[in-house]
């Protein structure tokens, strides 16, 4: 169910989809670029689909069998997965600043990580702890290579300039995502399991249901917002704003909650600040360049029309 939940409320996206314009603007289409077959299509949504439902099996999987903290630590590493799958897959060009911010990010999110007071889960044996870890850890290269082909998919196949095309990305990916889920819902008998379970809920059955209700909307609108930074930027970006979160989780928590703030989490803020920063700088050097070289063309331009 913990795989099913994560997917599973892509139908609330079809609003927005219809509200968002779905035509391109002939100026920002390359004229000789043609439009993807329909079949390629649904390839590429076939694909990321089945491949995002076994991403989550393994995460769902790597949670039942650590500890929060193991499995934070070991989702950290996604960013050093996803900085390789973006140098061979869409030709990232890695510079000091950036691997200055994969670093400082992944160590933000480690100390965090490390910092977790939550203990082994009980009754674990050394098997399933294995199992688990090694289930996170694929989890996180399979998240990782998910993004970088999404990213390539955007570039090389879909070639939309519109939000909505991101929308469709969501919608039909997770509908695959959805549809693998629920067959291995019933092949593997976890069905049956439901009922007792939604009986044996602290909160009761209302509640229950509203839980998985609201995690799976808050699953579609975090998703959603993933696919759109690397639709407008890269998959690599994308990935440094989802790990940056991390490490002000406790931040929010110390404001909101009144939790105590101590010296690693202070000390793990500052990294994942000063790790973004890198990462914006480089991005102010790159516009600069691309602004400075489009004004020498505009004055060669000019100069040779005078």
């Amino acid at each position: 169910m913990a795989t099913l939940v994560q997917t599973a409320a892509f139908p609330i996206l079809l609003l927005p989809l219809f509200l968002f314009p779905s035509s391109q603007n002939p100026s920002t289409t390359s004229t000789d670029s043609a439009q993807p077959s329909i079949v390629t299509v649904v390839v590429v949504y076939l694909f990321l689909g089945i491949l995002i439902a076994g991403d989550n099996m393994l995460y769902s999987v790597g949670l039942l069998y650590l500890s929060a903290s193991t499995y934070a630590l070991i989702c950290a590493s996604q960013l050093a997965f996803n900085a390789v799958f973006s140098f061979f897959i869409n030709s990232q060009k890695f510079t000091a600043l950036i691997l200055n911010c994969i670093v400082l990010l992944t160590l933000s999110a480690s100390l965090i990580a490390v910092r977790s007071d939550s203990a082994e889960p009980e009754g674990v044996s050394k098997g399933k702890y294995v199992l688990g870890f090694l289930c996170t850890l694929g989890a996180s290269a399979a998240y990782s290579l998910i993004l970088s082909l999404m990213q390539l998919s955007f570039q090389k196949v879909l070639k939309k300039q519109t939000f909505s095309i991101v929308l469709q990305m969501q919608i039909f990916t997770s509908l695959v995502a959805t549809c693998a889920c629920i067959v291995g819902l019933f092949a593997s008998g976890e069905w049956k399991g439901l009922k007792e379970e939604m009986d044996q809920f602290g909160k009761g059955k209302v509640s229950y249901v509203m839980t998985l209700v609201w995690t799976a909307v808050s699953w579609q609108i975090c998703s959603v917002g993933v696919v759109g930074l690397i639709f407008v930027a890269s998959s690599l970006f994308s990935n440094v704003i989802s790990t940056l979160a991390l490490p002000l989780v406790p931040v929010a928590a110390v404001i909101l909650l009144h939790d105590k703030m101590d010296g690693v989490k202070v000390v793990a803020m500052l990294l994942a600040i000063w790790g973004f920063a890198s990462y914006l700088y480089q991005h102010y050097i790159d516009d600069s360049k691309l602004k400075a070289k489009q004004t020498n063309i505009n004055e060669v331009t000019n100069g040779s029309m005078s």
